[in-house]
């Protein structure tokens, strides 16, 4: 069972992925079409409802997409948490100068972050087991993967901003310059 959701959560991702892919290519054609690029293309301020329209959808758009991506990035936080406990234990365990206790004696209980519920009996690793686990590659290869998923999310959040604000000043501007009196106001 772990590796079907393991293997639907990889689907998910790519459909993610693709659908980012392509919602920042449409930013970057509706970008283009509301800036001053159309204005020298055409020598002359012309907008419609429709274009008004479409720009303040994507506003909207950006704008929940943006909330949506806060909680990813806010979501992939955790695992970064739960791994950076895991890797100062294992520190702690490879340093016997810096460490008083037993080695045999240092735990990690992945049942006291909610993953696995209480009553599993694997939920926790000591001593030689979690050395073994702390000597794997498959264990900083995945620390490492994770925090850079984190930074991702937390570089895609800051994009989503920055485009939402310039997105934001050209409705205002093509809204502004679709009164009739917008030349006399400057």
């Amino acid at each position: 069972m772990l590796t079907d959701v393991i293997q639907l959560m990889q689907y998910v991702i790519y459909g993610i992925a693709s659908f980012f892919f392509l919602y920042g290519i449409i930013l970057l054609a509706e970008g283009f079409y509301t800036t001053s690029a159309v204005k020298e293309l055409h020598s002359e301020f012309k907008t419609t409802i429709c274009g008004r329209c479409i720009s303040g959808m994507f506003v909207f758009l950006t704008y929940i997409l943006g909330i949506a991506w806060l909680g990813v990035f806010g979501f992939s936080a955790v695992p970064v948490f739960l791994f950076y406990n895991m890797w100062s234990t294992c520190t702690a365990m490879s340093s016997p100068v810096a460490n008083l206790t037993n080695v045999d004696t240092i735990c990690v209980d992945v049942r006291q972050y909610g993953i696995i519920p209480w009553n599993a009996s694997p939920g926790k690793a000591c001593g030689s087991t979690l050395g073994d686990i702390c000597n794997t590659s498959e264990f900083y290869l995945s620390y490492h993967l994770y925090i850079i998923a984190c930074a991702g999310a937390g570089a895609t959040v800051i994009a989503l901003l920055i485009y939402m604000m310039a997105t934001t000043y050209n409705f205002a501007v093509l809204k502004f310059k679709s009164r009739e009196d917008c030349c006399t106001k400057f």
